[in-house]
């Protein structure tokens, strides 16, 4: 090791990082348009000014990582990054598996699909999966509700057409997985920016248990 000073000051600098964009219990990498390392860098608002320097923090920590090293500098990049990538998610868990309870133990890949066509004017079937896990040791009860996450001003709704219908009870027992499967007919008379049809992945999904909310 050339510089252990260094070394060290690289190591905190890459726990800021992974502190300022901790993926729990809200995800701000999600809705981003652009992202560096799961850092958002720009989301429908535009330019994420703590996510540009995130992303220049880690660049930096990385450098000063691979200089303080005297050898193996490719097999310590790729394991650095590598438990950069994985770390969080396997703290999430041991935390969902242990400590969390209501909704803030439930977790959600992200690959949940959505598709609608048109019956007639103004009707229109809508379908949904998701699955949800309920990592704790108790029964979670709460209402789910669809959202756009890259709802512009004059855009048309897509997803969040499921809620005409909704919100949607879901329970989920201990310890398991649930896939949740909605197939509803939709009333448009009164939604006056909607799709024609079409489908969607990677849907996003907002839980709702009294005053407490997450979006995953």
């Amino acid at each position: 090791m050339n510089n252990k000073k260094t070394f060290i000051g690289s190591i905190v600098m890459l726990g800021i990082c992974m502190c300022l964009f901790f993926p729990y219990p809200y995800n701000e990498a999600m809705i981003a348009h652009t992202t560096f390392m799961s850092i958002p860098i720009e989301t429908q608002d535009g330019y994420v000014l703590l996510g540009i320097f995130g992303s220049i923090l880690f660049i930096i920590a990385m450098i000063l990582l691979l200089r303080s090293i005297n050898k193996y500098h490719f097999r310590t990049f790729v394991i650095v990054v590598l438990l950069y990538s994985f770390l969080p998610h396997l703290l999430i868990m041991a935390y969902q598996e242990t400590f969390a309870s209501g909704i803030m133990a439930i977790s959600y890949k992200g690959d949940g699909e959505c598709r609608f066509d048109m019956v007639r004017k103004d009707l229109m079937n809508g379908e949904c999966t998701i699955v949800l896990h309920n990592r704790s040791n108790e029964a979670v009860s709460f209402d789910l509700q669809f959202i756009d996450t890259n709802f512009f001003k004059g855009d048309k709704q897509m997803d969040s057409l499921m809620n005409i219908a909704g919100p949607y009870h879901v329970t989920i027992e201990a310890n398991r997985e649930k896939a949740i499967h909605l197939k509803e007919l939709l009333d448009l008379t009164n939604v006056p920016n909607h799709i024609e049809g079409g489908s969607s992945s990677k849907v996003h999904v907002q839980l709702i248990d009294g005053d407490k909310e997450r979006t995953l």
